[in-house]
């Protein structure tokens, strides 16, 4: 885990770190940025052995690929609903690293103090053959997903 605290959000974590968290913290909440399109085509975390479901709220809205400008705002209220604590763990996840990080920023303006960017992703970067999900990241490390 890299604290990182100056950058804006809590800091990185690997998958597998950001797995460990779900199971250690009761309260540790995963929030999936990516659109409906890669939750319905390429899956989605399954947490139902730590007794969880991620939250899904796209970071950028399909198909415009604008990025949601009441993001937080949303998030925060869904996080509220649910009883999280603004000292939680908040556990952000997109393809690779790059929407989660800024989404971890956005949360951490809602006084949110632990929030952090799962640098992998859900299928990583590319590898030789320009294909995901090999190299890191959620599924390159088996962690438990499913596919609709």
């Amino acid at each position: 885990m890299t604290m990182n605290t100056e950058a804006g959000y809590a800091g990185d974590v690997t998958a597998v770190e950001a797995f460990d968290l779900l199971k250690q913290h009761a309260d540790a909440q995963l929030v999936d940025v990516r659109t409906r399109a890669e939750w319905s085509f390429v899956g989605l975390p399954d947490l139902s052995s730590v007794n969880r479901d991620p939250i899904c709220i796209e970071w950028q809205q399909y198909p415009s690929m604008v990025v949601a400008t009441n993001f937080a705002d949303v998030l925060d209220n869904e996080l509220r609903a649910r009883g999280i604590p603004s000292d939680a763990p908040i556990l952000f996840l997109c393809r690779s690293g790059a929407r989660s990080l800024a989404a971890a920023r956005a949360l951490t303006t809602k006084n949110y103090s632990q929030c952090f960017n799962i640098s992998g992703g859900f299928e990583g970067p590319p590898d030789t053959s320009r294909h995901r999900g090999m190299v890191d990241g959620w599924k390159a490390h088996a962690l438990p997903w499913i596919q609709s």
